[in-house]
């Protein structure tokens, strides 16, 4: 180092760290953790899509394997392929029952609603109709309790 640079450097030793860090290589993690964009099912929902998601896998390896025995012409085929005619009406049932368990567990527990601007004006004019009505009541009887004289301009 030459004098203007000694003058320069800092007298703890620091200079030769930092530019030893600006020569390492910044590091960079693997991935970057992002927040899920879509919730995680609910538990019914789950257990009955992993329930039709094996019954699909089973009535696709039975229906492989009734082609296969079809095509070696063995007496098998025909067992198989019956099998696996029951198998696709389970498997359709089973791919109905994953729409049906969303929507009950939807219409239960899952439903979020904000009330439109419409709905939140005709909510306060029923509140301030029933406010009037309230007020008109407590009034009658507010009349009744002074004996119906109030209000009256003659006595009978």
């Amino acid at each position: 180092m030459g004098t203007a640079e000694r003058r320069l450097a800092p007298e703890d030793g620091t200079a030769g760290r930092s530019a030893a860090r600006q020569r390492q290589p910044h590091y960079r993690p693997l991935w970057v953790e992002e927040p899920a964009k879509r919730y995680r099912m609910p538990d019914p929902v789950r257990t009955a899509a992993v329930r039709a998601v094996i019954i699909i896998a089973v009535t696709l390896t039975l229906a492989m394997v009734a082609f296969f025995c079809t095509m070696a012409e063995s007496w098998l085929a025909f067992p198989m392929v019956i099998s696996s005619v029951a198998s696709t009406v389970v498997a359709t049932w089973s791919a109905v029952d994953v729409l049906v368990t969303r929507q009950v567990w939807n219409q239960r527990y899952g439903v979020v609603s904000e009330p439109s601007s419409t709905a939140r004006t005709l909510r306060r004019e029923r509140r301030t109709a029933r406010r009037q009505e309230r007020a008109a009541e407590r009034e009658q009887k507010r009349i009744r309790r002074r004996g119906g004289q109030a209000g009256q301009l003659t006595h009978p």
